[in-house]
């Protein structure tokens, strides 16, 4: 039953690190993943994918678009309704290539990169506290909001001009909005933390693939694990944000 399992939600399960996420806990027969998914058609055919791997984990879909307020607040009653409670919670939906023109792509990588995660933890707060565990949440960010990284000549972004910048300057105030988080929630007992899973293939963009040199979406997410079973609670985010080993500055 669900009741004995820490309950975990990952935004943007349906593919990616989300769904590499997913299946890691779900070799946990202590683990019930909840894959958040905007589009209930992919949630259900990763849910499939899930359970045909024969993970002693369980799994369950969650429809939910990070974007829409009201589509959150209904996953938060979904959630409530069906376990009263959340032991962790993972902000990893992302978009990094939006269509469109520059003021349109900025604002929805904004939408989504860092007003989503914080309209997430504000609806999702008060089922973090009813959690029967310590509860967490990772907000998954990336080397590309890193102000400190982008201004260091001798770093690997420094002669990138524009490229990237919507995605790059919303995953910046996704880490402020974490230190706001790791402060206020902190005191309230939920451990908050960022992470960066560095450069994998996924589809967050067309250069995300091996070929140009991304690393697996398991190994970028494994570390993931370790967050949310405490093995890095000593590393709560200071100065910088998680990585696999280590911090890197904000």
């Amino acid at each position: 039953m669900a009741e004995d399992k820490a309950i975990v939600l990952i935004t943007g399960a349906n593919g990616g690190i989300g769904f590499a996420l997913a299946a890691l806990l779900m070799a946990d027969p202590h683990k019930h993943v909840l894959v958040g998914s905007r589009s209930a058609e992919k949630g259900q055919r990763a849910l499939a994918d899930l359970q045909q791997q024969g993970l002693p984990g369980s799994v369950e879909l969650v429809v939910l678009d990070v974007a829409s307020d009201e589509s959150i607040l209904a996953a938060a009653k979904q959630v409530e309704a069906g376990h009263g409670r959340l032991d962790a919670l993972v902000n990893n939906a992302a978009i990094g290539s939006p269509e469109g023109s520059r003021a349109e792509g900025m604002a929805r990588c904004f939408q989504t990169n860092a007003t989503g995660p914080y309209l997430m933890v504000e609806a999702f707060a008060p089922l973090l506290k009813k959690s029967t565990r310590t509860p967490r949440i990772i907000n998954v960010t990336s080397g590309a909001g890193s102000v400190a990284r982008r201004m260091d000549p001798n770093g690997p972004s420094y002669n990138l001009g524009m490229w990237g910048i919507q995605y790059g300057a919303s995953k910046a105030a996704m880490n402020l909005i974490t230190a706001y988080q790791a402060v206020v929630y902190g005191e309230q007992g939920i451990k908050v933390f960022a992470f960066s899973p560095g450069f994998v293939a996924s589809n967050l963009g067309a250069h995300n693939t091996v070929e140009n040199g991304a690393q697996e979406t398991s190994v970028g997410a494994a570390p993931m694990v370790g967050i949310i079973d405490g093995e890095r609670d000593a590393e709560l985010p200071r100065n910088g944000f998680l990585r696999a080993s280590g911090q890197s500055p904000w």
